[in-house]
């Protein structure tokens, strides 16, 4: 009995390692690719590109604030198109709006300031030193006349008048005197206004407070964004209440400083920013006889024929597309650009990945 469940166990195993083999023999056919993007060039180069709007020189146009603070108004909308000037987005300027209002108040108290004393002598303040001149002629004039008294009744009886009282009436006349020099100084200072110094002087104070009411007022205009070109809106990063600045506004998805806003100029064309691996650049072949074709993701066998702009002399390191913040450092790239004319049976759009195949023309 026992030989018997033995011998039953072996043919089992024998069975079993015959399945197997035949298992792990079989070989599964690979799937069919996702693309069939072949090189379409004899000794062709591979890139990876990035669809952007064309601009004759440099990039998109990322638009940062000059200031920071929430945003309180955004007046245009993805997909639009804008003139030159027109306001894009505000942010909160009613702190600056105060300092801008102190600073206009503080220039124009300095510019009164020096008004009154381009105006002076005022006619009322002359009046006054004039009056206190006749006053002071005056009361000489009657000390004056109490010493000539004096000195008669001293001649008729020295008894009567004593020397101390003679005295009094002496000083009296010096300072009547005195007096009226003073006066009369102060009324030619009067007459002749302002001191020149003090003219220059309060003419620098209100220079240097109008040109700081005018730098806080240019400073205002910066609370709200103009476009700096004619162009299409591609891209609008924030929202009223988000909180922008000089580096742009925090990125949900990326975790990176974005800009505010992306612009690009609208024309019949878009641009390729291709990156070649810098082990590829020495089998570039010359501008004058580089023809290049861009294959869309997604669409298997659809080329678009591309057009050379320029080199970008300059190798960078790699850089992930899909997010800037995240650097490939043992590779780097040389960017070249193409352009295009838009399809019209294609959707295209600024920021889509595209493969770029470059090669000889025959």
């Amino acid at each position: 009995m026992r030989n018997k469940i033995l011998f039953g166990l072996a043919i089992v195993g024998i069975l079993i390692g015959l399945v197997s083999a035949y298992i792990y023999s079989r070989q599964t056919p690979p799937q069919p690719p996702l693309a069939t993007n072949y090189n379409p060039y004899v000794n062709g180069i591979f890139a990876n590109g990035i669809i952007e709007s064309y601009a004759a020189n440099g990039e998109n146009i990322n638009i940062y604030p000059q200031v920071s603070g929430r945003v309180t108004g955004i007046f245009v909308q993805e997909g639009q198109t804008v003139a030159k000037g027109t306001p894009l987005f505000a942010i909160d300027d009613s702190v600056q709006k105060e300092v801008v209002a102190q600073n206009k108040a503080q220039a124009q108290a300095a510019l009164a300031l020096l008004q009154e004393l381009k105006a002076e002598p005022r006619k009322e303040t002359l009046t006054i030193a004039k009056k206190q001149v006749e006053y002071a002629r005056a009361s000489l004039k009657y000390q004056q006349a109490q010493l000539e008294i004096t000195k008669k009744e001293m001649a008729i009886n020295p008894q009567t008048v004593s020397k101390l009282a003679l005295e009094n009436v002496q000083n009296s006349v010096l300072i009547a005197e005195n007096n009226l020099k003073v006066t009369q100084a102060q009324y030619a200072l009067t007459q002749a206004g302002a001191w020149s110094y003090d003219i220059k002087n309060q003419q620098a104070i209100y220079h240097a407070a109008r040109k700081t009411y005018a730098s806080s007022n240019a400073l205002l205009q910066q609370y709200i964004v103009r476009a700096p070109v004619t162009g299409d809106i591609l891209r609008i990063s924030t929202a009223i209440g988000s909180y922008a600045s000089p580096q742009g506004v925090y990125g949900t998805y990326t975790q990176g400083m974005d800009p505010v806003v992306v612009m690009g100029k609208k024309t019949a064309y878009l641009q390729v920013r291709a990156y070649l691996d810098e082990i590829l650049v020495p089998r570039l072949p010359a501008p004058a006889d580089m023809t290049a074709k861009m294959f869309i993701r997604g669409l298997n066998n659809v080329s678009v024929p591309l057009q050379f702009v320029r080199i970008q002399p300059y190798v960078v390191p790699k850089i992930e597309l899909s997010n800037q913040r995240t650097e490939k450092v043992d590779v780097r790239v040389l960017p070249i650009l193409f352009k295009f004319k838009i399809p019209e049976h294609i959707n295209l759009f600024p920021g889509e990945l595209v493969d770029v195949y470059m090669g000889k023309k025959s």
